[in-house]
């Protein structure tokens, strides 16, 4: 197990940012910030999940994990506080956040579920934001024209998903391991967590009054269904997920590991072991 780094991105996320935030492009903003909107409650989910697999292990297990859950736990803090800042400018520019509310809802309802399914379902998001992750360091012009700060944001969750992509797979598999659910649990996921930002998606382009533009559904096939793109693209890496033998590191990082090598000013680094920071990570941005 490995000690994740936590740091501290150190840009301006009180400064409002336009509604087409992203390059003036009208679908990828929209879709990017219905991401957004969707990690506050998501991050917490997953916090709550795995810290309830940790408990769930016999000691011995427990203390092997618990420095690597930690880590993990810090970094989804900081994710989560700091697209709480970011969801707040799409609450001023008048974004109606329905994701987040459906998403508790959802939540809620499921809560007396077993300790497994809850670390399953979370597993597998985290395997759906790694991948995406992975995407968009391969693919910078997904934020062409985006503020510096706001690229910077986006380039910071990303290589952190990759970099605490097998956390929660481990959690599972020590908890449980069994492979049937895992993978009843991962087409589950696909369909909610991707119906879910569809429709956040169109919420904001209709709030945008682009939903009726040729413009925004040529980009939205250039971003998502092109060869390459976000969801075309890495369905083999979807795919993977359904074999008995995947585990998440066998997906490539390096582009991960590289941005945060490169990129130490950043962010301030305030927890785990500094040493190993293209491995690991903790908390807050500037401007809280």
């Amino acid at each position: 197990m490995s000690e994740l780094v936590v740091r501290r991105l150190l840009v301006d996320l009180t400064t409002p940012f336009a509604v087409r935030w992203n390059g003036g492009d009208a679908f990828r903003s929209a879709f990017f910030s219905a991401l957004s909107m969707s990690f506050p409650v998501g991050e917490q989910y997953f916090i709550d999940s795995v810290r309830n697999g940790l408990k769930a292990l016999p000691h011995e297990q427990r203390e092997t994990f618990s420095k690597e859950v930690a880590g993990f736990v810090a970094q989804e803090a900081t994710h989560r506080r700091v697209h709480e800042l970011f969801n707040g400018h799409l609450r001023n520019q008048g974004f109606d956040n329905w994701i987040e509310r459906h998403a508790a809802q959802r939540i809620a309802k499921n809560a007396g579920r077993p300790v497994p399914l809850h670390v399953a379902a979370t597993a597998a998001t985290e395997h759906f934001t790694a991948i995406f992750a992975n995407w968009t360091m391969r693919h910078p012009e997904a934020f062409e024209g985006a503020e510096p700060r706001l690229q910077t944001l986006w380039a910071w969750h990303a290589s952190e998903e990759s970099e605490h992509r097998n956390t929660a797979f481990d959690i599972y598999t020590a908890v449980s391991g069994n492979h049937l659910w895992r993978k009843r649990m991962f087409s589950y996921i696909t369909v909610v967590f991707l119906s879910d930002v569809a429709r956040q998606t169109v919420l904001n382009l209709w709030h945008d009054k682009a939903l009726f533009k040729a413009s925004t559904w040529a980009s939205c096939w250039k971003l998502l269904f092109a060869k390459d793109g976000m969801i075309r693209g890495n369905y083999g890496l979807w795919r993977d997920y359904k074999s008995p033998s995947f585990h998440p590191s066998q997906h490539e990082a390096e582009l991960s590991r590289q941005w945060l090598l490169d990129n130490t000013a950043q962010f301030a680094v305030v927890g785990g072991t500094a040493a190993r920071a293209p491995d690991a990570a903790l908390p807050l941005a500037q401007a809280a």
